[in-house]
């Protein structure tokens, strides 16, 4: 006859207190602790305060795809409506997706796209805005990121070779560390 296991309570523990790791610019990586481990960031102290974050990128695609595009004759439908779409539910979602970022009570989230004959393709802004203790720039990263993933997808049948490019942070308000523009 087998022995069970005798069952053991497992030992408790105090959560360490961990410095952030030090970048080789000697700049704090709030999301690494000084052994590396990966942690969330404990923003409970900071006060809420209003933040805004804007960011952008780019599809590029042949000048015929893009008119069919603007002339809304898109096989999958209307693409700019739908990649707006996406965009926004994306920056609501951006914590599910993102692994170390907080959940936060967006207060607005706008996706403008704008076709661009010069690209040709399309120009994508999002700006996201909350009143909270942490930024929103993931969340307007993410919403640029899905939006042209959207137009690549609704457009993928008529050309595969669209490029998604140039997706970054143009401006951010609010917090600690002040104004940034691009």
């Amino acid at each position: 006859m087998a022995r069970k296991p005798a069952k053991t309570k497992p030992a408790k523990t105090k959560p360490a207190k961990t410095k952030p790791a030090k970048s080789k610019t000697g700049s704090a990586l709030t999301h690494i602790g000084a052994s590396g481990e990966a942690r969330m960031v404990d923003v409970s102290d900071k006060p809420a305060t209003e933040r805004l974050a804007v960011a952008e990128g780019r599809v590029i695609m042949t000048k015929a795809t893009l008119d069919l595009i603007v002339s809304g004759n898109a096989k999958k439908g209307d693409v700019l409506g739908t990649a707006r779409i996406a965009g926004i539910m994306a920056a609501k979602r951006t914590s599910e997706l993102i692994p170390l970022c907080h959940p936060l009570a967006l207060s607005k989230v706008t996706v403008d796209i704008e076709p661009d004959a010069n690209l040709p393709g399309c120009l994508v802004r999002a700006s996201v805005k909350v009143t909270g203790p942490t930024g929103v720039e993931m969340e307007a990263l993410t919403a640029v990121s899905v939006t042209c993933l959207t137009i690549y997808d609704m457009i993928k049948a008529v050309e595969r070779g669209v490029r998604i490019e140039g997706i970054h942070l143009i401006e951010k308000l609010g917090g600690k560390s002040g104004h940034y523009r691009a």
